[in-house]
């Protein structure tokens, strides 16, 4: 198995030495003809596409909204928060990587089928079927991710999205086509999840009785078997057709269609029938990142309960060096912001300006919801393998304390969450351990159907599925460690509105710092200019004082930036490609 990746390995490198996607470069000898009887050099090209999955690190792009800011004054969220978002600089673009991809994936699909993929022509036919089965999985993830990143209203007022390709881009296409619609695009991705989910079995798993349509279970399970984890798999598209379906009825691309609700609840709801309902919320899934027996227990190819789809695990510890408080030898980078600690509810589960809550502003991480210690570290915390006591006070006589030096926190917060404590950075002493990102997490799939089912049906409609919006947020709330009965859920769970805030403040909890919050807060076009706030702390252990500072770091957004830019050196080349408004 080694022996045949490292292979695959480099027959990509070899095809993407090519100096484009249209025609090799001189020095490189391979064709298209050649991979018709070499089918680990056929299997390159589409590995091509899977190399260019976004989220092998992390992004942290919540430094662009009001949940966190950064002290590195070179991080390019931090750039895009401060006004120098334009179309000719856009970290968060996604039209070259993912048009890029999608021109291999259109490659392979259109010689799929002429390759000899084994001896055997049986499971030569199986393994055709696989993967164009990932192929089309893939392509409809790539639409979606430029959907998201590129998407908008144009200065006529028409919603596009980009321009769709079905075909391999030669030296004779036309390069100069204009965008498809939004709708068109959204038809596109369901076109593909639909064969995707035809061509591949829901898990790759060994099977031990033959699934119906197959007559050979040796073969079935050499093309679909356990070798095959972490590929595209019909989980993984279904996945993909909710993800893409709670953008497309999001306010920022519907416009008031119910029906477009109603079909990301089914999307989410269909794979969720699949998990177990509200019975297969992984009890453990909120601490997921520091589960550490549970992860050093994961073999190849093995996902935990709350993982669906997952990058590699390796041992490291870059994520600790970057945040850890510069007495644990980190630098800090990622700083929570008081707007977010504000957004975790008392332990009770009543919001902190809810006079039930008991909230102390004297002491203000007394009596909290269990996430917040979780997720932030907090002054006076203790943090690291020999539990150090982090003081984050204004006065404190460490690097740790406010703005102390440049790898301070500038928030009077260190963030905490995808940390590993048991990572030991001391030059004299270091440690790595084991980790991995989540690509989709069950999580985000029981919030997707929340929000949705709550906007298509209301709080406690529970359709076809057997649970409601109101049931998955009991169960959230209920694993997060808040106080049970929960008096505030019970006292909203009949009000849609109340019961939207809440949905979207648990999801604002349960994946902050996974890359969210800026594409929430665009596609519900709320406000992006929120100030990223912080607390200033006088005093560490004997009755301290708390002030808020207002405003750590201002954004600089207009309103057309609900939607990103096509890249300007596109829009200059192509005329036919419209610019979408405002940028």
């Amino acid at each position: 198995m080694k022996k045949t990746f490292l292979i695959l390995l480099s027959v990509i490198f070899t095809f993407v030495s090519c100096d484009d996607l249209i025609e090799p470069a001189i020095e490189n000898n391979r064709g298209i003809d050649d991979m018709y009887a070499e089918a680990e050099f056929a299997q390159g090209i589409l590995l091509n596409a899977y190399t260019r999955l976004p989220g092998n690190g992390w992004s942290f792009s919540d430094v662009a909204t009001d949940d966190a800011v950064s002290n590195d004054v070179a991080n390019n969220y931090r750039k895009i928060a401060t006004g120098q978002w334009a179309a000719n600089f856009n970290p968060l673009d996604q039209w070259t990587n993912s048009k890029a991809a999608i021109q291999y994936i259109n490659i392979f699909l259109a010689e799929v089928d002429k390759v000899t993929w084994a001896k055997d022509e049986n499971v030569s036919k199986l393994f055709a079927q696989r993967l164009k089965g990932e192929a089309y999985g893939l392509r409809a993830l790539y639409m979606y991710y430029l959907l998201q990143a590129h998407a908008g209203i144009t200065e006529g007022n028409e919603l596009l999205g980009v321009p769709i390709l079905l075909e391999p881009e030669t030296s004779a296409s036309n390069f100069n086509i204009p965008r498809n619609t939004f709708q068109q695009c959204m038809d596109q991705i369901y076109s593909d999840v639909t064969k995707a989910r035809e061509l591949l079995p829901l898990d790759f798993e060994l099977a031990t009785s033959l699934p119906p349509g197959y007559d050979n279970l040796n073969d079935y399970n050499r093309v679909f078997g356990d070798l095959a984890r972490q590929r595209m798999s019909g989980r993984i598209v279904m996945f993909v057709k909710a993800q893409a379906a709670l953008l497309a009825a999001s306010p920022a691309f519907n416009s008031g269609n119910s029906a477009n609700w109603a079909a990301a609840a089914n999307s989410a709801g269909e794979l969720l029938v699949l998990n177990g309902g509200i019975a297969g919320i992984d009890p453990t899934g909120l601490t997921w990142y520091k589960n550490t027996a549970e992860i050093a227990a994961l073999g190849t190819g093995v996902n935990s309960k709350e993982v669906v789809w997952r990058t590699d695990i390796a041992n490291s510890n870059n994520l600790e060096a970057d945040n850890f408080p510069p007495t644990l030898y980190g630098r800090g980078r990622v700083n929570p912001t008081q707007n977010l600690v504000d957004a975790f509810p008392a332990a009770n589960g009543y919001p902190i300006t809810n006079a039930t809550s008991n909230y102390n502003p004297a002491t203000p991480y007394a009596n909290r919801d269990p996430r917040l210690k979780h997720f932030i570290l907090v002054n006076q915390d203790v943090a690291g393998v020999s539990s150090t006591v982090i003081t984050t006070a204004s006065n404190g006589t460490t690097n740790d304390a406010l703005n102390k030096v440049e790898t301070s926190t500038r928030t009077g917060y260190y963030m905490k969450k995808l940390l590993r404590q048991d990572v030991n950075l001391n030059p004299n002493s270091t440690t790595s351990q084991r980790h991995y990102r989540p690509r989709m997490r069950y999580t985000e799939l029981y919030l997707i159907y929340a929000e949705a089912a709550n906007e298509a049906w209301g709080p406690l409609a529970t359709a076809s599925y057997g649970f409601s919006a109101y049931d998955v947020i009991k169960a959230i709330r209920k694993r997060a460690g808040i106080t049970q009965p929960d008096n505030y859920l019970e006292s909203i769970k009949s009000d849609k509105d109340a019961m939207r805030e809440l949905i979207r403040n648990e999801r604002r909890l349960e994946l902050c710092f996974e890359g969210y919050r800026f594409w929430d807060l665009r596609r519900w076009k709320l406000n992006l200019n929120e100030s990223a706030q912080g607390m200033d702390i006088q005093g560490t252990t004997a009755s301290p004082t708390y002030t808020k500072i207002p405003s750590v770091e201002n954004r600089v957004f207009t309103n057309d930036m609900f939607y990103g830019p096509i890249p300007y050196s596109e829009t200059l080349k192509f005329n036919a490609l419209i610019q979408n408004k405002g940028w």
